[in-house]
């Protein structure tokens, strides 16, 4: 019953929406909310990841795991946003898959510095100019982000 409360400015709205959303994350009422940034975070995560690994030229065909699993975390994200069912079923699998793929990237960009000439034993040439070893890490926290989503609840 919107037209029965008071007309408010448009700063006391904003002040009001701001309070709603600070009480939903205070309780735990993030779902909804989280699921929509873990969808729009993968898709510019999955961006980023793709135009690194072209650049490498896809040397190692492990390079097209991040790009396939972007796109069913995008949707398991919108999914999650609009169905609960969604949140709590096909959004932990796919973020699931994508922390354990970030995990994998964080070992294969490992291994990729210890390759080239001298190892880690020239770690201040070859971690700089080598794979790099951080950004697997995004793809981890992005997956987190889904997983986090799945078991909080819905905003109100």
């Amino acid at each position: 019953m919107r037209w029965l409360r008071p007309r408010r400015e448009p700063a006391d709205e904003a002040t009001y929406l701001l309070d709603r959303m600070v009480r939903n994350v205070r309780t735990g009422r993030f779902e909804r909310s989280l699921s929509a940034l873990t969808a729009v975070s993968a898709l510019v995560t999955g961006a980023e990841i793709y135009s690194e690994h072209y650049r490498a030229s896809f040397g190692d065909p492990w390079m097209w795991s991040p790009i396939v699993l972007t796109p069913p975390l995008v949707v398991a994200g919108i999914g999650g946003a609009f169905s609960r069912r969604w949140a709590k079923t096909v959004l932990p699998v796919t973020a699931g898959l994508y922390f354990a793929n970030g995990l994998m990237g964080q070992y294969l960009h490992a291994r990729g510095i210890e390759r080239k000439p001298g190892g880690w034993s020239a770690a201040t040439y070859n971690v700089p100019m080598g794979p790099p070893l951080m950004a697997p890490g995004l793809m981890s926290m992005v997956g987190g982000m889904g997983l986090l989503a799945a078991i909080l609840r819905r905003e109100r």
